[in-house]
């Protein structure tokens, strides 16, 4: 299916009806333009003075929603606490908005990864015919690496999906405080290694496949490439980044100008990194330390996908600078008005669904 032919509030009413489990297929329905004339009626707060209204009305409800910060909770309660999708499904809902689905059929798959552990992959299979093997996508959550998992995120994975004909494996990695560092990143490093080795079990083409990843997602969309080049195992054909974390320095111009921002904030930020390393010294290796100390040489083209209200903004930037330097081929771009988590809301918010249509492209290209 083409971008064009995409309906971007299909995920809602496929969120909204539950189907989470199991192996289903999901037809495309009539249904309601976007929700963007949900917007917010209220004063913009001041670490956003340029927050489109759609995206403060999302900001607002996850408030309503859940008014206590995630760090001061446990990770067990965080991981209880509505999400950036509970916003966006609960004002669909409010405003009487029925969402047509995604035309996507979704199945589980268990992957087996290091130390006799298995880990939960989500993945979303186009309906529309295909004249041969799929291109595969493997996509990394966001979370901080201590909450979220595959149903939190899958807006993203269903519209990468439907918009570029790939088959995409979102995957389910082991989470901190219980799985330190660098388990998560290990976890979508064998993730990666074994949908090499089985993209044709899941209809997919094994020459054809893309790393993606938002947030903490997206600085391991990155770590898993830099380990397949050194390991030899075969690169990715793209890497799409969306928002990363790329860097270890929580006062750079962004985390001051948003240290107080919705959904990430700099507290929120140190009560992840507190849960997921060791000691402060895990933030200075390459993995975390992408624009600092890692040698992203000879990867793949990029795309950088930026938020303007977002802590991570300016690493964001750092990287896809780095990234040039080394001689790889970047694409950033940053969408002004939006905060972190803005991806996955094209629903409501229209940035939301330019930056799906880039993504897309920039996929389709590379699958070429």
């Amino acid at each position: 299916m083409t971008f064009s032919a995409f309906r971007p509030a299909a995920l809602a009413g496929l969120l909204l009806a539950g189907l989470l489990t199991g192996c289903q297929d999901h037809e495309p329905a009539p249904g309601p333009p976007v929700g963007q004339a949900i917007q917010s009626r209220n004063p913009k707060p001041a670490w956003g003075p340029t927050i489109t209204p759609q995206m403060l009305a999302i900001v607002e409800e996850l408030q309503r929603l859940n008014p206590t910060p995630l760090y001061t909770l446990t990770p067990q309660e965080a991981r209880t606490k509505a999400t950036v999708k509970d916003a966006v499904n609960s004002l669909l809902a409010r405003n009487g908005i029925a969402a047509p689905q995604a035309a996507v059929r979704i199945s589980q798959q268990m992957i087996p990864v290091s130390g006799g552990a298995s880990v939960r992959a989500v993945v979303y299979t186009p309906t529309a015919p295909a004249s041969g093997m799929r291109p595969v996508i493997v996509y990394f959550h966001g979370g901080g690496w201590v909450i979220a998992n595959p149903e939190v995120y899958e807006a993203t994975p269903m519209a990468l999906a439907e918009n570029t004909g790939a088959v995409v494996v979102s995957v389910e990695y082991r989470k901190a405080p219980e799985n330190k560092f660098p388990t998560a990143h290990m976890d979508t490093y064998d993730a990666y290694k074994w949908v090499r080795q089985n993209a044709s079990t899941l209809g997919g083409d094994p020459a054809r496949i893309a790393l993606a990843g938002e947030s903490a997602g997206g600085n391991m969309a990155i770590n898993v490439a830099r380990m397949a080049r050194d390991q030899n195992i075969g690169l990715p054909v793209h890497i799409l980044s969306v928002y990363p974390v790329a860097n270890n320095d929580l006062f750079t111009e962004s985390y001051n100008k948003y240290a107080d921002a919705m959904p990430l904030s700099r507290p929120l930020v140190q009560w992840f990194v507190d849960k997921y390393f060791n000691s402060p010294a895990d933030g200075d290796s390459p993995q975390i330390s992408l624009v600092d100390v890692a040698d992203l040489s000879k990867l793949p083209p990029v795309t950088i996908i930026g938020a303007e209200i977002d802590p991570l903004q300016t690493e964001g930037r750092q990287l896809a600078d780095k990234l040039r330097q080394q001689g790889v081929t970047v694409t950033y771009q940053l969408y002004t008005g939006v905060v972190h988590e803005f991806f996955g809301t094209y629903a409501i918010e229209p940035k939301a669904l330019e930056a799906q249509k880039l993504a897309a492209e920039q996929l389709k290209q590379a699958f070429k």
